[in-house]
């Protein structure tokens, strides 16, 4: 350990330190100030001489002259262990909930450690999390990277902790179990009372006993913003691959942890990059998305869903657009189906899932599954598509079969898109929900599905 006592400059959350050697990016700081009181901080920036120190909490009472800074000689680390289920903790790892505190199994850098490529094993099978657009349209598969893109004011809250609840790993069997499924979750950046509503809603549920929480609050420091999500992910890794449990990581709100990334840029004096963001912010969300995956010979699997909120619901935002190209697909929340109070109001036309293949079929979900997803996916589009024809030249010009197509829209938003935020449906019942809403066509119309599956699921639907 190293003290100093040379401290030149104080900006924003930044502390500038001359007259350093042997300083290491990201290695904790002790900072004392004259009063007594203690801080801690984390290596930023390291130059011949400098170190650029930002500090976890204010830098009210730091002074030139008599603020002692020890450099302790190692990374950030949180203590793990499978006791953490159940619990919640702050954005540092702290806990929250007036419970005794973690004696650590292990202690772990909250950077990770950089899994090679060629031991990275395919993701694959299937994650229920008992909604419709979701398991039947954009399946989410173990091992995947997936983010929600939602928009000001849209429930994404209320999703996140459906999911949270509902989720649970699917054996090839079809049949759901939480036995070894666990669920972190990480919120950056939260009001108190939207903190207030995810600790209320998991302890009501009983959703916390498998889920491990940490909650970073919009008056918390905005370095806090930069260490939660890692310390979410440390912990998912070591549940996953020392303790063989299935883990989903849910992080909200994505756009929270860029914003202070910018912050912490600006103080540092940073050459800004689009729209005032760090030019390095595509580097930094990688490192943050890809601690998602599946090791080869280890059981267990970390899953990501990355909540964000596009500002001005602009899907070409830098934080939606770096995301778009780090992950495996997108779930857009869309304000129109808000709207018609549509919950949850996934827009189902630019949804995307990349790996959905690897986690259905006949041996994980069902047969039809794939064939169903598709020929849902265009009598819809199909049906949206009408909507605006029909507004131009009127619903009397449209064909009988555009007609069916047109209340098709109608009925597969208030039935299958909506379904509250209680309502946990298993994949049988998306797909028999899907087979009894497609009974509205005629069987040329169901050009995507195999004749052999129409007889097989969809006969008992379709009026004789």
């Amino acid at each position: 350990m190293k003290e100093y006592k040379t401290v030149t400059k104080i900006a924003g959350p930044l502390v500038f330190v001359e007259g350093v050697n042997d300083i290491g990016y990201g290695e904790i700081v002790e900072i004392q100030l004259p009063s007594g009181e203690r801080k801690k901080g984390q290596v930023l920036d390291t130059q011949k001489g400098l170190a650029v120190v930002q500090v976890f909490g204010t830098t009210a009472g730091i002074n030139l002259e008599d603020t002692t800074v020890k450099f302790l000689g190692e990374t950030m680390q949180i203590g793990v262990s499978s006791d953490m289920l159940g619990r919640v903790f702050n954005g540092l790892g702290e806990p929250r909930d007036k419970g005794p505190a973690i004696i650590p199994e292990k202690r772990l850098d909250i950077n990770g450690a950089p899994i090679n490529p060629y031991a990275r094993a395919e993701p694959r099978d299937f994650i229920q999390t008992g909604i419709s657009t979701i398991d039947g349209l954009n399946t989410l598969v173990r091992g995947q990277k997936l983010p929600i893109f939602s928009g000001s004011g849209l429930p994404h809250n209320q999703l996140a902790v459906q999911i949270a609840r509902q989720a649970k790993v699917v054996s090839s069997t079809g049949k759901g179990g939480k036995d070894q499924f666990a669920v972190v979750f990480a919120a950056v950046g939260i009001t108190h009372e939207e903190a207030s509503f995810f600790m209320r809603d998991f302890e009501k549920t009983g959703a916390l006993e498998r889920a491990v929480l940490f909650l970073n609050l919009a008056d918390d420091p905005s370095v806090e913003r930069i260490i939660t999500p890692r310390l979410a992910l440390t912990t998912a890794e070591y549940l996953a691959y020392e303790k063989n449990m299935h883990v989903l990581v849910i992080i909200t709100d994505m756009t929270n942890y860029c914003e202070a990334l910018r912050e912490i840029a600006s103080a540092r004096e940073e050459v800004p990059g689009r729209r005032g963001y760090p030019g390095y912010m595509y580097t930094d969300l990688s490192t943050i998305y890809e601690r998602a995956g599946r090791i080869k010979g280890k059981d267990g699997t970390v899953t990501q869903l990355s909540i964000l909120t596009m500002p001005g619901d602009d899907i070409t935002h830098p934080i939606a657009d770096l995301t778009g190209y780090i992950t495996e697909g997108q779930i857009v929340l869309g304000r129109d189906l808000h709207r018609k109070n549509i919950v949850p109001p996934v827009d189902v036309l630019p949804c995307l899932s990349r790996l959905m293949n690897l986690g259905i079929g006949k041996d994980r979900t069902r047969e039809d599954h794939r064939g169903m997803a598709d020929q849902l996916y265009a009598a819809y589009a199909t049906g949206r598509d009408l909507r605006s024809l029909s507004a131009v030249v009127g619903e009397e010009a449209l064909s009988a079969t555009d007609k069916t197509y047109l209340k098709f829209a109608d009925v597969f938003e208030k039935r299958f898109i909506a379904q509250g935020t209680h309502e946990d449906r298993t994949i049988e019942q998306t797909l028999e929900l899907g087979w009894e809403m497609l009974a509205m066509f005629p069987e040329s119309e169901l050009k995507r599905l195999k004749k052999e599956f129409i007889e097989k699921y969809g006969k008992k639907y379709r009026k004789n």
